[in-house]
């Protein structure tokens, strides 16, 4: 029998549940405060509900649906965890820890990535199939109830984990809400990662919310950044940071650049003039990631003589950046090397690809 995953249900429709169940409705918030209050693991956990109500609820429902398939700790404290959804399809979520006290999670949306950005080890892939929005909001939740036994509190959420969260925009967006409703993130506290998709950038800059949003740019000619990210075969350089201007203008909030520094393909500093003259006079910053490597791609990171001439270039635009601190790559759990294996859409019985952007391809 399969049961209710009670972190899927808003308020009423855990109402109704109870009272399908006999129960008076004020049990469901009792249930929800143990969820998301108390954070508890277990339904039995809920000391305020009689035994016979736990009893009856454990029969048709269950906290969440992840399953820890398989775990890793980082020298740095980094936990990378691989879960199984319910349909056996692999993901992958990552704790990070600060020395300032920040807990970062960063969770996929996506199983797979159909974007095939070549130095990515998701986007080397391919892609299976998006996540339901509770499917996402679960990787923080386990994340944050453990913390919670440990005196302890999630701080941050980024959508950077598997997949392109706005190719799985409703799905991502409800999350989100899920994050802030449940968990008390607050939005300055949640940051979306994109490789280019500019409608949706349009649509995301019109939701009203306080968000971040970082892009993913990588290279300043679209010949070059065509190579790296195919989605530039279909909304180019230009089309690209016209969408980030709106996003600016509509949101007046800073947006981020994703920038992967290469050794000898994107870190010189004439690579840094050309990006400097694009981003000059935008509300933005550069975020450097040297180079994770992945077994997919041959390239290595930059190095740090090249990347602060890198930035010293960008300086002289007005436009500044920050070297991202990077965590838990002796587990490959860095940015862009999350990798599972795929259970492909075909071999899975009345399941469906959802439309590609124009100009990409479901596999890489």
């Amino acid at each position: 029998m399969n049961r209710v995953n009670l972190y899927a249900l808003e308020l009423e429709q855990l109402r109704d549940l109870v009272s399908e169940l006999g129960e008076k409705p004020f049990r469901a918030r009792q249930i929800r405060d143990w969820m998301y209050g108390q954070r508890v693991e277990k339904l039995a956990d809920m000391h305020n509900l009689p035994g016979a109500t736990i009893a009856r609820l454990a029969e048709v429902a269950a906290l969440g649906e992840l399953e820890l398939a398989a775990q890793q700790v980082s020298r740095d404290g980094t936990i990378k965890r691989v879960y199984r959804l319910s349909d056996g399809q692999l993901i992958e979520s990552v704790l990070m820890p600060y020395a300032d006290g920040r807990m970062t999670a960063c969770i996929s949306s996506q199983a797979g990535c159909a974007m095939g950005c070549v130095f990515c080890a998701t986007g080397q892939m391919g892609f299976s199939r998006n996540l339901q929005a509770t499917e996402i909001f679960e990787q923080a939740m386990l994340f944050a109830r453990e913390l919670a036994t440990r005196g302890e509190r999630l701080s941050n959420v980024v959508f950077m984990g598997m997949g392109e969260p706005f190719h799985n925009y409703e799905a991502s967006l409800a999350a989100v809400r899920m994050l802030q409703q449940r968990l008390g993130i607050g939005a300055r506290h949640i940051t979306i990662s994109t490789v280019g998709l500019a409608p949706q950038i349009r649509r995301f800059a019109d939701e009203g919310l306080q968000v971040k949003l970082a892009v993913s740019l990588h290279k300043s000619d679209d010949a070059q950044r065509s190579q790296l990210l195919p989605v530039n075969r279909r909304w180019d350089i230009a089309a690209l940071l016209d969408a980030c201007r709106y996003y600016c203008a509509r949101t007046n909030r800073r947006i981020s650049f994703e920038w992967a520094a290469i050794a000898g393909e994107n870190d010189t500093a004439d690579e840094a003039r050309r990006l400097g003259r694009l981003l000059q006079g935008l509300n933005c910053h550069v975020n450097i990631i040297p180079l994770n490597l992945t077994g997919g791609y041959t390239g290595i990171p930059a190095d740090s003589r090249h990347i602060e001439a890198f930035q010293a270039a960008l300086r002289s635009f007005g436009v500044g950046s920050t070297v991202r601190v990077r965590r838990g790559i002796d587990i490959a759990a860095g940015c862009g090397q999350l990798k599972t294996t795929l259970l492909l859409p075909q071999a899975r019985a009345g399941s469906t690809i959802p439309a590609m952007p124009n100009g990409v391809n479901s596999q890489p």
